[in-house]
């Protein structure tokens, strides 16, 4: 999923920041920039425009959350309502297998259990700072997108 590059926005009167820096970390997130773009229902959309304050349960400090999107949009009744959107692939929106009893944990399990926790502290300032505000918080993986 690793893929970095600068979108051109079509529409970049839509586009809630700075249309001519706009930085995607992959090549999904690409693509959700390109239906934002074009998509007629998205009225307004941004990308890592908005900050939200979390605590790491890792060092127990507080930390700047910069999700991959916010759009407003109109629903297919007619109504407008904003989401805020979080791209990752789907092995990181779980919870990581328990470590074998009696074993000593790998690197890459401990790394796995930080991410998590790390993620799960986001998403879950995420939801409150969305729910303050009548938005809506998602997460957007390989499966929503239909690659797998």
């Amino acid at each position: 999923m690793a893929y970095k590059g600068k979108y051109s926005p079509a529409n970049p009167l839509k586009y809630l920041g700075d249309p001519t820096n706009i930085i995607y970390r992959s090549l999904w997130e690409r693509r959700l920039m390109v239906e934002f773009d074009t998509n007629q229902d998205i009225l307004q959309w941004g990308s890592e425009e908005i900050i939200i304050p979390y605590k790491s349960p890792i060092d127990g400090r507080w930390h700047r959350y910069f999700p991959d999107f916010v759009i407003k949009m109109r629903d297919r009744g007619g109504s407008i309502k904003v989401k805020m959107i979080e791209v990752k692939p789907l092995i990181q929106t779980k919870p990581p297998a328990p470590n074998e009893a009696g074993k000593k944990p790998s690197r890459k399990y401990l790394t796995e259990v930080a991410r998590y926790g790390i993620n799960s502290a986001k998403w879950k300032a995420a939801r409150e700072f969305c729910a303050d505000r009548g938005w809506e918080f998602v997460i957007i993986t390989e499966k929503e997108l239909r690659l797998k």
